[in-house]
């Protein structure tokens, strides 16, 4: 069956490194000063004006930067220069690094762990937490469970000082500590629910040598269901990186998340969506192992113009050989979704160009097929069932590879 969990179909926007920085900044979270550089010569720049010790940081959204060379000490302006060459347009994990921050160097005296995230499991908010930082986290919860302290949270309460004592505790730091930390879980919250972020991590949350509690290195996720209380979270989307198709659907109000296959797929209603991308993986196995290449909600609206729209973006992924529209006529009945089929095929004329299998169900399910019969385009198949559908759509996808 499909791998992919429902936490992938969430939709939120992961920040870089700089970005969640300024947001605890905002939040009177403790971070050091940090100045983002493009270029070797902004990074010496930046360097000079923070003066002293420097980090050089790729700013990528992956994880294990250090070990491939993403992140240099440097103690002087020209050191950070080199550091910033050296980096800057390095591969790391198949991201290239366009962009470095340049940070305040610290004396660290030891390393902590602390996020706090959306629990959907259990519809709440889970906080980790442990004495033990400065590792990767799924290497501590496999290897010493005991020492990554797991602490619900109330959403209606959140962390108050109380329960970040509790968190505290629990993550086993010594009582002298505890008081240290608290006040900062409580700020780090502050940014999770203020900024209605999905997940707040920081690894390694530090104790400095002059006994300072700083948080090194975060990363924050937003729900961009939320972007309506937070105009200024346009701000943080990287549109540069971002893909054209994924761009495109969300220009035209559609929920589509682009994965590896040759299968489109439309539907509407993200339930239904996710049934089929399981019934597709699971027809791609009989036919050469082809997979879904998308997921894409239409939503309760199946007009010609939302169809053209879902088409064209599906269509305009060349890794898709064939498409399946899997359909259930509720509010917007069958009849009209056939329409919006027809129409989208006349809008889009030359453009579409895939085989399409359609499968209809619900409210006018006959009428609707008797309009996608009597249409009798070349391109469109009529399936009656969803097994019946996935599986055709996948011997077009093989046919076609």
């Amino acid at each position: 069956m499909h791998e992919r969990s429902d936490a992938d179909w969430n939709s939120s926007v992961d920040l870089y490194e700089y970005q969640a920085r300024d947001l605890f900044e905002k939040y009177d979270v403790p971070v050091l000063p940090g100045i983002v550089a493009d270029t070797p010569e902004e990074v010496r720049a930046a360097a000079e004006k923070l003066g002293g010790v420097v980090v050089v940081k790729a700013q990528v959204k992956v994880g294990g930067r250090g070990k491939a060379g993403g992140v240099k000490v440097a103690k002087t302006p020209d050191e950070a220069e080199a550091a910033g060459r050296a980096i800057l347009g390095l591969d790391i994990k198949g991201h290239t690094v366009k962009r470095v921050m340049v940070a305040g160097g610290a004396r660290i005296a030891q390393e902590f762990y602390f996020s706090v995230m959306l629990d959907r499991s259990n519809r709440s908010y889970l906080s980790l937490a442990s004495y033990e930082g400065g590792v990767e986290i799924e290497v501590l919860a496999v290897e010493k469970p005991d020492a990554l302290a797991r602490i619900a949270i109330d959403p209606n309460a959140g962390i108050d000082l109380d329960k970040a004592r509790e968190i505290a505790t629990a993550a086993k730091f010594p009582a002298e500590l505890v008081e240290k930390v608290a006040p900062v879980f409580v700020k780090l919250y502050n940014v999770y629910k203020g900024e209605d972020a999905t997940l707040v991590e920081v690894n390694p949350l530090v104790l400095t040598e002059e006994g300072d509690i700083i948080a090194l290195d975060g990363k924050v996720s937003l729900d961009e269901n939320a972007d309506f209380r937070h105009p200024h979270h346009v701000e943080l989307e990287d549109k540069d990186a971002a893909d054209p198709l994924e761009a495109k659907a969300k220009a035209n109000d559609l929920n589509y998340v682009k994965l590896d296959g040759e299968v489109g797929v439309i539907g509407n209603g993200a339930g239904l969506v996710m049934s089929t991308l399981d019934v597709v993986a699971y027809a791609g196995e009989n036919h050469g192992n082809v997979k879904p290449a998308n997921f894409l909600d239409i939503g309760g609206g199946a007009s010609a113009e939302v169809m053209a729209a879902g088409l064209d973006v599906i269509l305009g992924d060349p890794q898709v050989k064939s498409v399946f529209v899997n359909v259930f006529g509720g509010i917007t009945a069958c009849d009209a979704v056939a329409k919006g089929i027809v129409g989208a095929l006349a809008e889009l004329g030359s453009a579409a160009n895939k085989p399409l299998v359609v499968r209809l169900d619900g409210n006018n399910v006959e009428e609707g097929r008797r309009i996608l019969a009597e249409a009798n385009h070349p391109l469109v198949t009529l399936a009656a069932t969803m097994d019946e559908g996935a599986d055709k759509a996948a011997e077009l996808a093989h046919a076609a590879k």
